[in-house]
């Protein structure tokens, strides 16, 4: 399947919430390949349906090369009180990262991509890629989790980037 475009910041669809799939067939396989050949050229570790201008609650991380992972439809299910400190970006706005505080570990519950009901527990990278994905699904960019200062400083630095 093809890579297919990734929307850039500031593009006003990546603060839509995504609505959840209904359909588990042949065409939600279709988008999670195409999520995975996106995801791969980008390249990045992780990306939503919503990157790619499709409003549906779809993930695909590939933390591991070769080791892809797709989740319909995730919530975080139980979160820790403990936290981590991480640095994040995104596909859809490439060169530039911060640092963000996340919870160490959750619990995510999930369907696959045959509709069966799906649990898991992580930490570390894959909890922070959770959040951060889930936080997409939900129309919360990562960076409405800095502060605004932060947030202005790295509009800025993106936007030059752009430019040059």
């Amino acid at each position: 399947m093809p890579a297919r475009p990734i929307l850039n910041f500031p593009d006003p669809r990546l603060r839509l919430p995504a609505v959840p799939v209904t359909r588990f067939d042949a065409d939600l396989r279709a988008l999670a390949e195409d999520l995975v050949d996106t995801v791969r050229a980008a390249p990045g570790i992780g990306i939503t349906a919503p990157h790619i201008g499709v409003l549906l609650r779809l993930v695909v991380l590939e933390l591991t090369p070769g080791e892809v992972r797709v989740y319909v439809n995730p919530v975080l299910d139980q979160v820790s009180r403990e936290t981590i400190r991480h640095t994040e970006g995104s596909i859809s706005m490439p060169g530039v990262t911060d640092e963000l505080e996340r919870h160490a570990h959750v619990r995510v519950r999930y369907r696959d991509l045959d509709g069966k009901e799906q649990s898991e527990d992580a930490d570390g990278l894959l909890a922070i890629c959770h959040q951060h994905e889930i936080d997409q699904l939900d129309g919360v960019f990562w960076i409405d989790r800095l502060s605004r200062l932060k947030r202005d400083r790295l509009i800025a630095r993106y936007n030059k980037l752009r430019r040059g």
